[in-house]
């Protein structure tokens, strides 16, 4: 059966009628011969026609829109594709129109404003979640001791090292810059004030959370994450498994509990560096630096340092978690939001920080 495409004018009613199959495999030369066509055209008859697709769609299409004739005919299915075809006819620029640079500006800056302001509702949705996941895990009797313990080392014992080592130095470079700009004023003894309250109050605490969001925030998001996309998560939901209870929790316990001993022992290990340098250069023997930083040294400012770290080491943590979260379709997410992890946290922390610093100021411990 012959089945190629063709059409049949109509005389003086200004009607082609094709017929066959308009399909690529039998179009055969029907646009050359549509092109040739010359006759007065108003309407397209396709009831006739057996098959239709994209290319016979686009051919139609072209001819109809050259003669301005209306196309009738067609099944549903074969209506949709023209549709289809009718509304992919549109103009391409290779390239886009030159937007002014400060409207370009501005442009980033409001999408930049949105999706904060979306990412900030998110996580404080979030935490709304990890409120009820642990309060759950308390009342039903779920809550998982291992994995918490396990957190417990991966955040503080694997981080001493490392914490140790920054706070020592941050320690020595305090007690030496001070010293330099004090000694100008004969007041070298001061020194010791501004590495005691300075380690206790905020050095200590605020470095060692930074630290712990860039290895232990990204830790999660990229744990959690890779769990994402490998669906293990969706596995655990399936096997009623709460992911929140069994890998949120647990992260957020212990990056809120390590920061409270990760920021006192920062906190004595750069008071320690600053004593090293103010013995070496300064000549002040030990027991004059420990003296004087018992002296100088509030017990709020240790008071202040233990309320901050709680609080920075629960938004580490969720922050990480949240971001984990959101990984979906493919591993470039893991890296993007590994990255977004860090930075969210550190961006919250500074930013907690310094409300910190006004509401103590207020409440009367400067």
């Amino acid at each position: 059966m012959n089945d190629t495409a063709a059409f049949t004018d109509d005389g003086d009613t200004g009607t082609l009628r094709f017929s066959g199959s308009l399909s690529l495999a039998r179009i055969g030369d029907l646009p050359e011969r549509l092109n040739a066509y010359d006759g007065k055209v108003e309407r397209l008859d396709l009831s006739g026609i057996e098959r239709i697709d994209t290319i016979g769609a686009w051919t139609i299409h072209r001819f109809s829109q050259k003669n301005g004739a209306a196309v009738e005919g067609l099944s549903p299915d074969g209506q949709h594709l023209f549709d289809q075809v009718q509304a992919a006819d549109q103009p391409v620029r290779i390239r886009g129109e030159r937007v002014p640079a400060f409207t370009r500006v501005l442009g980033e800056i409001g999408d930049a404003t949105i999706q904060a302001g979306k990412t900030l509702y998110g996580l404080l949705g979030f935490l709304g979640a990890t409120v009820l996941a642990f309060w759950a895990t308390i009342r039903h009797g779920r809550f998982r001791f291992n994995a918490t313990v396990q957190q417990f080392e991966v955040v503080g014992v694997s981080a001493l090292a490392i914490i140790g080592l920054m706070s020592f130095l941050i320690g020595i470079v305090i007690a030496q810059q001070g010293a330099v700009q004090l000694r100008q004023f004969g007041a070298e003894i001061y020194t010791i004030n501004l590495v005691g309250r300075l380690s206790f109050r905020e050095l200590g605490v605020l470095m060692t959370a930074i630290m712990v969001a860039g290895r232990s925030g990204s830790a999660f998001a990229a744990q959690i994450g890779t769990m994402k996309l490998t669906e293990e998560i969706d596995a655990m939901r399936t096997i009623g498994v709460s992911p929140m209870e069994a890998l949120v929790v647990p992260r957020v316990i212990a990056s809120t509990v390590m920061m409270i001993l990760l920021g006192f022992y920062s906190a004595l290990v750069a008071i320690i560096g600053g004593g090293l340098l103010c013995w070496a250069v300064l000549g002040i023997p030990w027991v004059t630096y420990v003296q004087q930083i018992r002296e100088v040294v509030p017990i709020s400012d240790v008071y202040i340092g233990v309320i901050k770290a709680p609080v920075f080491g629960a938004i580490i943590g969720m922050a990480g978690c949240f971001q984990g979260m959101q990984v979906e379709s493919d591993s470039e997410q893991v890296g993007l939001r590994t990255t977004a992890a860090v930075v969210q946290g550190i961006f919250l922390v500074i930013v907690l920080d310094a409300f910190f610093a006004v509401f103590f100021s207020w409440a009367g411990w400067p």
